[in-house]
C-alpha cells in the first residue's frame, strides 16, 4: 500500500493577472460615494473657484477672465466687512448659551428627573422641526402688537419691545431663535457623553465623602471637556453659516445690522446678478472660516496637553 500523498501546497507569490485587474473590494465599496461626491462637491468647489476669477453674471453676454480683480474688491468692500462683523457678532451670542444650556439641560436629564422620556423628548423635539416652521412661529411670539412676549412684558407694566424692527435687538432676537430650535442637537450629544462615563470614578468619590458639587466640578466636567471642544467646533461652524433664520425672519434688516455674510453673497449673486464677485466673497469668507477652526482646534489641543 503506498503512502499518502501530502497535500499541495498553497500556491505564493504573483497572483494571476486576471486576479489583477479587478480593484479592491473595498474600492468598489466605496465608489458611489466616490463619484457622488466628486460630482456634488469637488466639482463645484472647483467650478467655483474658476467663476470667482471671471466677471461672470447672469445676464447673457460671455465672461470674461479678470484675474484676482474680484479678490482684490472683496477685501476693500466694507459692506462684505460689515456683514463678516455681524456673523461674528451672532457666532458669539449664539455658541455660549448653546454650548452651555445643553450642558445643563443634559446634567438635568442625566441626574434622573422624573418622566425623563418627557424631558428628552421636549428638549429635542424643536431640532426637528424645519426652519420654515420655526421661524412663523417665532414671527407670530415676536408680534409687537399680538406677539407673547410683548403680551408678557405689557402684563408686568412694562413696554413691548420691536424685536425684529430695532436694530440692537433683531440678532439678539434670532440668536434666541437659534437657541430654541438648535440646542436639543447638543443635549443629545452631551447626554450620550454623559451616559459613557464610568461609575467607578463616582463611587470612588463618594467613599471619599465628596458631595455632588465636588464630584461634578471633579469628575463631569474634567471629563466632558474633549466633548465639550467638538460641540464648540461644531457650533462655531454651524453659526458662522447662519442664513436660513435671519432671511426668513428679518431678510438681513433693518438697515442691513442682522445680514450675516452668507445672505450677502446671496444678494451679491441672485440680486446683483455679479455670480464671479459673489464667489470670490464665499471663497474669502471660506479662508476666514478654515483659518478660525484651525485656530480653535490649536487652542483645544494645547490646554488638553
Amino acid at each position: 500500500m503506498s503512502a499518502p500523498q501530502a497535500a499541495p501546497r498553497p500556491a505564493t507569490g504573483t497572483p494571476p493577472a486576471a486576479a489583477r485587474r479587478f480593484p479592491s473590494p473595498g474600492l468598489l465599496f466605496a465608489l458611489p460615494f466616490l463619484v457622488l461626491f466628486a460630482v456634488f462637491m469637488v466639482w463645484p468647489l472647483v467650478q467655483g473657484l474658476w467663476m470667482s476669477l471671471t466677471d461672470r453674471s447672469l445676464s447673457a453676454h460671455p465672461p470674461s477672465f479678470v484675474g484676482l480683480d474680484n479678490y482684490a474688491e472683496a477685501l476693500g468692500d466694507a459692506e462684505m466687512w460689515r456683514s463678516v462683523g455681524h456673523t461674528v457678532l451672532f457666532t458669539l451670542i449664539s455658541t455660549v448659551p448653546l454650548v452651555l444650556v445643553a450642558l445643563v439641560m443634559a446634567l438635568l436629564v442625566h441626574t434622573g428627573l422624573p418622566g425623563q422620556w418627557v424631558w428628552r423628548l421636549a428638549f429635542f423635539a424643536p431640532y426637528l422641526l424645519p426652519v420654515g416652521v420655526v421661524s412663523l412661529l417665532w414671527l407670530w411670539l415676536y408680534q409687537p402688537d399680538l406677539g407673547l412676549y410683548n403680551h408678557l412684558l405689557n402684563s408686568l407694566g412694562l413696554d413691548g419691545v420691536a424685536w425684529l424692527s430695532d436694530e440692537s435687538v433683531a440678532i439678539w432676537a434670532i440668536a434666541l431663535t437659534t437657541l430654541w430650535w438648535t440646542v436639543g442637537f447638543n443635549f443629545l450629544l452631551y447626554l450620550a457623553a454623559l451616559q459613557s462615563l464610568p461609575d467607578h470614578l463616582y463611587e470612588a468619590a463618594a467613599i471619599d465623602g465628596a458631595g455632588a458639587w465636588r464630584r461634578l466640578g471633579s469628575i463631569t466636567l474634567p471629563q466632558l471637556g474633549r466633548i465639550t471642544g467638538v460641540i464648540t467646533v461644531l457650533q462655531v461652524l454651524a453659526s458662522l453659516k447662519v442664513f436660513d433664520q435671519v432671511y426668513l425672519l428679518t431678510k438681513g434688516g433693518p438697515n442691513g445690522s442682522t445680514r450675516p455674510v452668507v445672505e450677502y453673497v446671496y444678494d451679491v449673486g441672485f440680486t446683483g446678478y455679479r455670480l464671479g464677485y459673489a464667489s470670490a466673497i464665499s471663497y474669502v469668507f471660506f479662508a476666514l472660516v478654515v483659518l478660525a477652526s484651525v485656530a480653535q482646534l490649536t487652542a483645544f489641543r494645547r490646554r488638553e496637553k
